[in-house]
């Protein structure tokens, strides 16, 4: 059973999910109207924490999954909250300033890349025994 994996998946949506609801009262709290995807940086800031979040969560899920099912659950799970601490970390320092965001990106970053490369070479070793 992959509960773990599971359990990590479930955090990272809600984690998304934040970044939706922080858009919305970002929006309230800028005055930026919909449709609008511009007009304050504050706004702009947060919209763009939740649309990376948005692109890189199709990299980690399939590559979270395949990892624990070939490789380990509970290391899949935990590299998996390493993405999730790292989206935090993302999300505070992007929230103060844009320059402010690269030490969480690089941790999440390294835990997507590390959990794709675990899964492909899983996935490759079994190929060619």
């Amino acid at each position: 059973m992959y509960h773990l994996t599971a359990l990590v998946t479930l955090l990272a949506i809600a984690f998304y999910f934040f970044t939706a609801i922080n858009v919305s009262r970002s929006r309230d709290k800028t005055g930026v109207k919909v449709p609008a995807m511009s007009g304050h940086p504050d706004f702009e800031r947060a919209f763009r924490i939740q649309m990376n979040t948005l692109e890189w969560m199709p990299i980690l899920l399939p590559a979270l999954w395949l990892f624990a099912i070939y490789i380990s659950d509970a290391i899949a799970a935990g590299l998996g909250a390493v993405w999730i601490v790292g989206r935090v970390i993302y999300f505070i320092g992007y929230s103060q300033a844009a320059a402010k965001r690269g030490p969480g990106f690089a941790i999440q970053a390294l835990a997507a890349i590390t959990l794709w490369v675990g899964a492909i070479g899983a996935v490759v070793l079994r190929l060619v025994k």
